[in-house]
């Protein structure tokens, strides 16, 4: 794939897939003018869908407890600009997608309270199941997972709190999370692929002879 200099006026990448940007764009034809309208894809996950996932159906202990803000997690999610924030942690962070939204998911009161329970297993299996439904919109964008996760925050000293939270970092409830990629490529390079770039275009230095 190949990038060049795009010509939608929305688009904040200086070079990008012309397929990435007009894969998100309505055409439409008003008075016989070509417009064009900005059209952000969303998805939509009910609790339906969760449970048809394989990896989401073992997590019907969370969605069918009424005890558990589930419904609020879904619509926290279900949001335009919460699901492009996902987006952007990624390509414009080099973070994983949850930390684009996480202060925002960890200060709405119902499942701050759930996380902040002492039955830290209850409080477990909410943020595993937040994981997995991150991991179905991010597929349902695009995105697959790298089989890597990053940090989030640093455990607080378990002998000191009865909570389970962090001390540092940036959430305070959760500690890492998972890495994603664009199946059809990112549309910048990382500092550590422009390093080894640069590296191999520098002619190498004749070693000293002993």
């Amino acid at each position: 794939m190949s990038y060049n200099i795009c010509n939608f006026d929305f688009c904040s990448f200086d070079f990008c897939s012309f397929d990435f940007c007009n894969s998100i764009f309505c055409l439409f034809s008003n008075d016989g003018i070509d417009k064009q309208e900005y059209k952000m894809p969303t998805v939509t996950i009910t609790r339906e869908k969760f449970l048809e996932d394989l990896q989401g159906r073992t997590f019907s202990d969370v969605v069918n407890d009424p005890e558990q803000p589930f419904d609020a997690v879904l619509d926290f999610f279900n949001d335009e600009s919460k699901q492009r924030r996902l987006e952007e942690s990624e390509i414009h962070h080099d973070r994983p997608p949850l930390a684009g939204v996480v202060r925002e998911l960890e200060s709405h009161p119902a499942i701050d309270q759930c996380l902040a329970e002492t039955h830290t297993q209850r409080s477990l299996r909410l943020r595993q199941a937040i994981g997995v439904l991150v991991r179905i919109i991010m597929e349902a964008l695009g995105w697959q997972k790298t089989g890597r996760k990053g940090s989030l925050g640093v455990r607080a000293d378990k002998s000191l709190w009865k909570f389970t939270h962090n001390s540092g970092g940036l959430a305070f409830w959760f500690i890492r999370a998972e890495r994603y990629v664009r199946a059809e490529g990112m549309p910048f390079q990382s500092v550590r692929e422009r390093c080894q770039k640069l590296e191999s275009t520098m002619p190498k230095q004749p070693q000293k002879e002993q």
